[in-house]
């Protein structure tokens, strides 16, 4: 299990009430669970509807491996343009 930075950005900073903090997750699907059991079920609902970027590609498979150190940042579907 690896320690990384998470980073939340708009409505999942929100929902999570802080803006960065540190995890143990060793995949991105043990990430979410993590963060979904530590927040709530109001950052559950805007992780699933997120996109992960781990240092700065999208991790589109929930089997992506999180290497120790690395920065997740948390993106929530945005309007606008």
């Amino acid at each position: 299990m690896s320690v990384v930075t998470v980073r939340y950005f708009a409505g999942a900073k929100a929902a999570a009430g802080i803006g960065e903090e540190q995890v143990a997750a060793a995949d991105v699907a043990e990430l979410k669970t993590v963060l979904a059991k530590r927040h709530g079920p109001v950052l559950d609902k805007v992780l699933a509807a997120s996109t992960l970027l781990v240092d700065g590609l999208a991790a589109k498979d929930p089997a992506t491996v999180l290497p120790a150190g690395v920065t997740v940042e948390v993106l929530p579907p945005f309007a606008g343009g």
